[in-house]
């Protein structure tokens, strides 16, 4: 086990930084940057964009660049914004819990809806029930999630008013529990958005497993020992599922920072998302390098756990 956690950590670090090398070169590559005269300010002399380029050590050819920045980045420094002037690991921390609360409620509320109506869907093959559970999945994964989030925005904030159009929090400052229910709130239909358009096909993928499943000679012997239904579904459908879920679960975590950034800048959310989406806008080269570290990390770790614990669920993996 010991070794096996050393070669995923190994390959984390060398995927981090080849992440990080392409990266880097392709971001300082593109066309145009936050210095150039017209994009900073027009009046701008250009003895004034050589010394701003100087400071940030922009002057210095990529590799050192590169170099400089990795150095920096091995103490957990991102370097400092060009935007704000504030530091980038600051300004992520500050942001990445929301980003991370809200992705992670939903994919709580995704799996477990997908969970019960994928089962129930393949043990009613074919019924009315089956058929609207696969309708539903087809409108949940061809629903755009930019197109629903104005949807919901119009009927229920501006017509109906039930929810709030923005933002995390109300005008009004609360306090204890107050503040819990108020950011519940405002994170409804983010999180209905979310929930939404992923439950389709984790439900579509759990019912075709579960079809499978069903077809197998153990559940034929199961039935035929008079064992009901509903431990069928716990002691033999969800066992066998495990695995197969546990992958698609980690296949599914590089959405969620990248899923974050449309919806945050609908929602005006200030988390990872809608500072990506800034900071891209303005070509600030510290926070784009440092959010996709940390994004990359994230994703690398969770494919790395869920492979460890493919590793305790199959026996024919160990040593």
């Amino acid at each position: 086990m010991i070794k096996i956690v050393l070669k995923k950590v190994l390959y984390l670090l060398f995927m981090l930084l080849l992440i990080s090398l392409i990266s880097f070169f392709a971001i300082h590559l593109a066309p145009n940057s936050f210095f150039s005269a017209g994009e900073l300010n027009p009046n701008i002399t250009k003895e004034s964009l050589e010394h701003l380029k100087e400071i940030y050590g922009l002057d210095k050819p990529l590799i050192i660049q590169y170099l400089n920045w990795l150095k920096a980045m091995l103490h957990l420094d991102f370097g400092i914004s060009f935007s704000t002037g504030k530091s980038v690991t600051q300004e992520i921390m500050d942001r990445i819990g929301i980003t991370l609360g809200i992705n992670l409620t939903s994919m709580i509320i995704i799996f477990s809806i997908s969970f019960y109506l994928g089962i129930k869907s393949a043990l009613k093959e074919g019924s009315t029930f089956d058929k609207i559970v696969k309708q539903l999945s087809l409108l949940s994964f061809s629903m755009p999630s930019f197109y629903l989030a104005l949807l919901l925005i119009f009927f229920f904030s501006v017509k109906l008013e039930l929810f709030p159009i923005s933002g995390l929090y109300s005008l009004e400052p609360k306090e204890g529990i107050y503040r819990v229910l108020d950011l519940i709130w405002h994170l409804t239909l983010p999180v209905t958005v979310v929930v939404f358009v992923g439950f389709g096909t984790l439900t579509q993928y759990i019912r075709s497993l579960t079809i499978e499943i069903l077809k197998s000679d153990y559940i034929f012997f199961a039935k035929a020992r008079g064992i009901d239904e509903k431990n069928i579904i716990k002691y033999y459908i969800i066992p066998n599922l495990k695995p197969p879920v546990i992958t698609m679960l980690g296949l599914s975590l590089p959405g969620i920072i990248g899923g974050s950034v449309i919806l945050e800048s609908i929602f005006s959310i200030n988390g990872m998302g809608l500072l990506f989406y800034q900071a891209a806008l303005a070509r600030d080269y510290p926070v784009i390098m440092g959010i996709l570290i940390i994004t990359a990390f994230l994703t690398l770790l969770g494919n790395i756990l869920a492979d460890l614990a493919l590793y305790r669920l199959n026996p024919f993996m160990r040593d």
